[in-house]
């Protein structure tokens, strides 16, 4: 490969150093991040959509977009496991394990764990989409860890049920609520007993630190077996959030369907939150609905300030979903909050796709391990 050319962290074509649309004095800011916030949709549904198969009738040069994420692995000659865990209310995940790296692959080692959770409209591919040593997955299993990678619900690889068909209203009728209270939780508690490890660390980029700010401040058992919460594009108030995408979600609820999965529920209830400083559980849309749900009127409130996890968190200047504003009031709410870095370049997607994520974030996250160990 030719060699990286310095000052150009973003990796897609076309896009200046960065991450942000070209200066023009034509547009305005407002129009800039707005056609940024486009772009990265059209990317994810593009991009992610082929991966998993969405197009599988354009031929394509790179050999990993038709596979799924355990011949990705492969491919890359590094060791994979799949299990399908079942959740409490029924649905079945896809969970992806990497046990070991290709330089440390004594497979009868004990290993640190190290569980990494996706974001909004991705899934656990997500992790593993660059090359190896731009990959956080494959970052993490060449440093010596065991690395397991979470899908959520409605996700490419968590699309089953127990009972409910896939195409039924009631399969989809769930948000980061249910990711939070049911998701999480199996995947962590199968983690643990697969491992016999006592606490693993945690890595969420995006909606996959939303449903681990709920779950760690709302289920005491489940945030004991948190070593580290690593925080990459923390979302938590969507207040000042500059993404289009959000403010037209409820309008266009009837066609945004599952670009890498995820229901028309869970995006309503993003657009819900939109200038709130308070992360709520979804509105039912009636009085009478939220008591049959929540024994009371009003959709309830998420505290962080309940979280007693030790918690690091990245965010970029340039992320308009994630925006600083909403980042700075949510590290004031996070009381075991012990290092924190704002990449100024960085956009919301840079965390998983920036040319020099490895540098800038991931090799300060094995630093942060080794340190605490």
């Amino acid at each position: 490969m030719p060699a990286q050319k310095p000052g150009r962290p973003s990796s897609f074509p076309g896009v200046c150093p960065s991450g942000n649309l070209p200066e023009s004095p034509a547009l305005s800011h407002t129009a800039r991040s707005q056609m940024w916030c486009l772009f990265m949709v059209i990317y994810f549904m593009v991009s992610l959509g082929t991966t998993h198969g969405v197009f599988r009738s354009r031929r394509s040069i790179n050999p990993e977009a038709n596979m799924n994420i355990s011949q990705i692995i492969s491919y890359w000659g590094y060791p994979d496991e799949k299990y399908d865990i079942v959740t409490e209310d029924g649905y079945i995940l896809g969970l992806y394990r990497i046990p070991y790296g290709k330089t440390n692959n004594n497979n009868s080692a004990q290993r640190l764990v190290v569980y990494l959770q996706h974001g909004l409209l991705t899934s656990a591919s997500s992790w593993i989409s660059n090359l190896p040593n731009n990959s956080l997955g494959f970052v993490l299993a060449d440093a010596g860890y065991d690395v397991w990678m979470g899908n959520s619900r409605g996700s490419t690889w968590s699309r089953k049920h127990k009972y409910l068909k896939t195409n039924s209203k009631e399969f989809w009728a769930f948000s980061f609520d249910e990711m939070a209270k049911y998701d999480l939780p199996a995947s962590i508690d199968f983690v643990l007993k697969q491992t016999g490890q006592e606490e693993i660390f945690y890595i969420g980029h995006s909606q996959g630190t939303t449903i681990a700010f709920i779950a760690f401040s709302t289920f005491p058992k489940i945030a004991e077996r948190i070593k580290i919460f690593f925080a990459l594009a923390p979302v938590f108030s969507i207040k000042h959030t500059k993404c289009p995408l959000l403010k037209m979600a409820y309008k266009l609820k009837s066609i945004i369907k599952n670009p890498a999965g995820t229901s028309v529920q869970n995006m309503v209830h993003w657009s819900q939150l939109l200038y709130s400083t308070n992360l709520k559980a979804f509105d039912w849309g009636s009085p009478d609905l939220n008591l049959v749900h929540f024994n009371q009127t009003t959709s309830p409130s998420y505290d962080v300030t309940n979280m007693e996890v030790p918690t690091a968190t990245w965010n970029g200047e340039r992320d308009l979903l994630a925006d600083p504003e909403d980042v700075e009031t949510l590290r004031s709410e996070i009381k075991n909050h012990f290092y924190h870095k704002t990449i100024s370049y960085y956009n919301h997607i840079d965390f998983l796709f920036g040319m020099d994520a490895y540098d800038q974030v991931y090799r300060e996250i094995i630093d942060i391990i080794q340190v605490n160990l």
